[in-house]
């Protein structure tokens, strides 16, 4: 292990230059991760790691402050075999849109886009069996227990990253009903880790990120949700040959407060 130290926009951050190389470039290079963790008047974090659950089936509806949904089938676990929690969404079926809703929506909704408060967003996870055939959502998403629902992102206010019945992976967003066109995010290796970022700049624009490299500025003003938002993943069958299961390893998101 190698610790540095980074200074980005009037921001101080320490980061292991030999676990994660693309800490100075990536979705967190300027939050303020220290001061929030010292001084809770500066913001606030969440994050999810897994590791609170048993690895047996969870009931759908109690899975400790996360409410998952079923679409006809699915099941929801943790792994005995991974280390450090990673949760396990199962489609359970090989029927087209068959599959998992998940959010977390315990007490209220933790993240609104404010003017002068930027989001952080990251989450890393893999899809098996598999990428070529797959709905799948990675985000934040007003509640809403059909995010993707008839092949098609549904949820009418939303950031993050969708892909439908293909290994294109797109990142897109909405705000109340009026749809960002979705832009490339990368394409999705079948059993394969890969960490999935955003940073909402206020009110005013969304940079997205994979495994720490930048992709692009795309999503504007008018796309951008102003109503309370929470993590939420979409694991669905994106045809009729196979079952996609999610590994879900750890999600982590961060506000600066008012």
């Amino acid at each position: 292990m190698g610790t540095r130290s980074n200074w980005k926009s009037g921001k101080m951050n320490f980061w292991d230059n030999q676990i994660n190389t693309t800490f100075p470039t990536g979705v967190w290079k300027d939050c303020p991760l220290l001061p929030m963790t010292l001084d809770p008047t500066v913001g606030y974090i969440f994050f999810e790691d897994f590791m609170n659950m048993s690895g047996v089936a969870y009931a759908t509806t109690a899975m400790a402050g996360w409410t998952v949904t079923q679409e006809n089938n699915g099941a929801v676990s943790t792994s005995d075999t991974m280390q450090g929690g990673v949760l396990l969404m199962d489609c359970d079926s090989t029927t087209q849109a068959d599959g998992l809703n998940a959010q977390y929506t315990e007490g209220t909704l933790p993240f609104i886009p404010v003017a002068g408060q930027d989001i952080w967003y990251e989450t890393k996870i893999k899809i098996v069996d598999d990428v070529s055939s797959v709905e799948f959502f990675a985000g934040l998403s007003a509640v809403d227990t059909t995010i993707i629902d008839g092949s098609d992102m549904t949820a009418a206010n939303h950031i993050g990253f969708e892909c439908i019945s293909s290994s294109a992976l797109l990142f897109g967003a909405e705000k109340a009903g009026v749809e960002a066109t979705p832009v490339a995010a990368t394409t999705l290796v079948n059993a394969t880790f890969v960490r999935l970022g955003f940073k909402v700049n206020g009110v005013t624009s969304v940079t997205h990120y994979v495994d720490g490299v930048e992709i692009g500025t795309s999503i504007l003003t008018a796309n951008i949700p102003v109503v309370g938002l929470t993590p939420s993943f979409v694991c669905q069958a994106g045809d009729d040959t196979k079952d996609p299961i999610l590994y879900v390893d750890w999600v982590k998101v961060a506000q600066i407060r008012a």
